[in-house]
């Protein structure tokens, strides 16, 4: 098992720290991990820890820096603060990214995320960044940005087809937004199945209602299918 490694970054005059994980022989691509609105949490570690065990190279992303939440009602203020400004969130978002090069530099470059972490990797997809494949798990799907340009990455969206923080509509949107730009794009829907369906448990250690093991472990298969395909 890799150890986690604390790697300290800034993002203009913030302050930002992420955690990086090596795998034990040569990396076959570099991944730019995006957390839930909670920052990184043991449920994203475990991920990151698995990409690193099957030979990634992994970087978990800090969206916050000083102002990372320790509960629900701090992280629902840092993440209003952070979407406020859709520029200055993207901007953010680009400083992990610009990290990730530096350290693995001529790796194929690929990220994933989760809840907000899902929303962040399409809004790097949107902003034009040279991705070979973003993912997105139960990410939220609507922005302020849409895409008008082309976009790099092949893009995989897994969402739970019972999530109330996106409603089908959005989804609609999506599919015609990325048609509008010749995006190549998988959309995998889980019947069901909520929001935060790939964490087994809440921040306390309970079990998490929203859990899915079948959704989880689909999703998962399908973003490793996607990278083999773009990788061999």
């Amino acid at each position: 098992m890799s150890m986690f490694e604390r790697i300290d970054y800034r993002d203009g005059d913030t302050p930002l720290v992420a955690q990086h994980l090596r795998p034990e022989g040569s990396a076959r691509a570099a991944v730019a991990v995006f957390p839930t609105f909670m920052n990184s949490t043991p449920g994203v570690e475990d991920k990151a820890q698995a990409l690193a065990d099957a030979g990634y190279a992994v970087l978990i992303a800090d969206f916050y820096g000083p102002d990372a939440p320790s509960s629900f009602e701090q992280a629902f203020e840092a993440m209003g603060r952070l979407r406020a400004d859709p520029r200055a969130m993207r901007t953010r978002l680009g400083a992990t990214l610009k990290l990730l090069r530096e350290l693995h530099p001529g790796l194929p470059q690929l990220a994933i995320g989760f809840c907000l972490g899902g929303m962040a990797v399409l809004e790097l997809a949107r902003d034009g960044h040279e991705l070979e494949a973003v993912v997105s798990f139960h990410g939220l799907l609507a922005t302020p940005l849409p895409a008008r340009d082309s976009i790099r990455p092949r893009i995989l969206v897994c969402h739970g087809d019972a999530d109330s923080l996106v409603p089908r509509s959005q989804v609609t949107d999506f599919w015609e937004e990325m048609d509008g730009v010749g995006a190549n794009w998988h959309f995998h829907s889980y019947s069901g199945v909520e929001h935060g369906f790939t964490n087994q448990r809440m921040l306390d250690g309970s079990p998490n209602p929203a859990y899915n093991s079948s959704a989880d472990r689909q999703s998962w298969a399908a973003m490793h299918s996607l990278f083999d395909e773009i990788l061999d």
